[in-house]
């Protein structure tokens, strides 16, 4: 084979009764690969897709958190045999001390499916066999919430189409049983399909809270995405929509679907997108409004789609799931094959951003994992750097800034100060900096201010001063900038650097920049 694979498997090696195929996809630590079946019991398919995970290389803290995301995904499948689930026909582990990339790789044998929403949809956006699509989308879910499971990560290069038409869901390494009313996911997240109300969880040991009602949520951007070709909330990109989704669920912006949505769709996608979990609509509910709008009084399968979802190999170092560009972990054509932040190949633009995966390792190779940045905090920050042009808006200063301000307090309250939230907003300063557009909010807001609403605001502050301060001040121009935040850039300027009264302020930054970033990196 060629191309930079995760796991590289040739073509014809044998593990189990499976021999080896031509590639599908890759991430930074799994590769998938078709395979058929040379023998073996008769009960198993003659083809199937294996995901090669390389569980026995890596570092401790990638394999804990790759071990965790495979128990997740196996434990679902093991339990549940639904038809629109992906089927998992087998466990592997190779044997193989010659071979030292895939000995002790965990290898999950799998239902082989004809492509991805994802694929189809940027072939062919607004599919018209879309409705029959949801209905069995949302069919899905039920089956899983029935049997007390949250998804935890539905989007399209998680819903799987056949051979035959029919469609599975997929990717289950977010996947959690509930306990009561809630279960515990890790922390990632893909902030196109994700609630508001999960952008600014905090995360326990346990992981996320999450109830069933965000996977409606994350079926309501789904069936907008299919039914239009767009997303529900604006914005050019996905941190734009994370900010408009947090403003909306704030009230401070109404929800404004695409005029092409078609009746009864309207109503139900509303249904789903709303402000609080508690008012959303039910997955039973949902699923017999899915239906009534499809036509369908049981789930049908789609026509057959060999001209959009053709088999061919894939150019070198390609990731197919990538194709939408949207979100924080890639599923290759819905087999979870993870992109994990600092490995495999890069890639520069907004798919290769929106391919990253929000995990507790995001952002390694610009920030510093191990040194008390909570894991909840990672993505936003780091997006919110790549968000500026200036590159001395970086993933550290924005983290140190974070640490000096508030140590990472969400529910910082200064009322002596009137300075509130994570990034200590004084409400008037903070409307002129909560919209990504650059017009200041309506009304100044009222705390408390949320982490996604106040670390990307900081960001639009900190490029806005970047260009602001005088050419040629001595000292670390990160520093600077940060003194700016907590003065004005006028003042450092006219002080020719840090002001007297906020130079134990710029100290301390600086400490924190120092210990966050990464080394090699300045």
């Amino acid at each position: 084979m060629t191309g930079p694979y995760a796991v590289p498997v040739p073509r014809g090696y044998r593990v189990g009764c499976w021999e080896v195929r031509e590639p599908i996809a890759t991430g930074a630590f799994g590769s998938v690969y078709a395979a058929r079946r040379t023998g073996g019991a008769d009960d198993l398919p003659r083809t199937a897709a294996l995901k090669f995970l390389a569980t026995g290389t890596g570092t401790p803290r990638q394999l804990a958190h790759l071990r965790e995301l495979i128990e997740r995904e196996v434990a679902l499948l093991r339990r549940l045999r639904q038809p629109r689930l992906i089927r998992m026909y087998e466990t592997l582990t190779v044997d193989d001390p010659g071979n030292p990339r895939l000995d002790g790789a965990t290898v999950l044998v799998l239902e082989k499916a004809e492509g991805s929403l994802s694929g189809l949809l940027a072939g062919a956006p607004r599919p018209p066999a879309g409705p029959a699509l949801l209905a069995q989308v949302c069919a899905g879910l039920a089956q899983l919430h029935r049997a007390g499971w949250v998804h935890g990560d539905l989007k399209p290069a998680n819903v799987l189409l056949m051979a035959d038409g029919s469609v599975r869901l997929a990717d289950f390494n977010m996947a959690a049983e509930l306990e009561g009313t809630h279960a515990y996911t890790p922390a990632f997240s893909t902030p196109d399909y994700t609630p508001p109300e999960l952008l600014w969880s905090e995360i326990g040991e346990r992981g996320r809270r999450i109830r069933p009602s965000a996977d409606v949520w994350a079926f309501g951007v789904l069936a907008h995405l299919v039914l239009t070709g767009s997303f529900p909330l604006p914005g050019g990109t996905p941190a734009a929509r994370r900010d408009a989704a947090v403003a909306y669920a704030r009230g401070a912006d109404q929800l404004r679907l695409a005029p092409e949505l078609p009746e009864p769709w309207r109503e139900i996608v509303r249904s789903c997108l709303t402000r609080t979990h508690g008012d959303r609509v039910g997955t039973e509910s949902l699923l017999r409004l899915v239906e009534a709008a499809a036509g369908t009084g049981r789930t049908p399968r789609l026509p057959r789609l060999p001209r959009l979802l053709p088999h061919r190999r894939p150019r070198r170092g390609a990731v197919l799931a990538a194709a939408l560009g949207a979100t924080t972990a890639v599923a290759a054509l819905g087999y979870a094959i993870s992109t994990w932040a600092g490995g495999g190949s890069g890639g520069g633009g907004e798919a290769a951003r929106g391919a990253r995966i929000a995990a507790v390792s995001y952002g390694a190779s610009e920030l510093r994992t191990d040194r008390g940045i909570p894991p909840a905090y990672r993505l936003l920050i780091v997006e919110t750097a790549h968000d500026c042009a200036d590159e001395h808006v970086t993933p550290p200063l924005i983290a140190a800034m974070l640490k000096v301000e508030s140590d990472f307090d969400p529910n910082l309250s200064d009322p002596v100060r009137n300075e509130y939230g994570i990034a200590r907003w004084t409400p008037s300063v903070l409307r002129w900096w909560m919209n990504e557009d650059g017009t200041p909010a309506e009304s100044v807001p009222e705390p408390p201010f949320p982490p996604a609403e106040s670390i990307p605001a900081m960001g639009r502050y900190l490029c806005w001063i970047a260009p602001r301060l005088d050419d040629g001040l001595p000292g670390d121009r990160r520093v600077l900038i940060a003194a700016a935040y907590r003065s004005s850039y006028r003042k450092v300027n006219d002080a020719g650097g840090v002001p007297p009264k906020h130079r134990d302020y710029a100290d301390r930054v600086a400490h924190r920049l120092k210990e966050y970033t990464p080394p090699g990196r300045k």
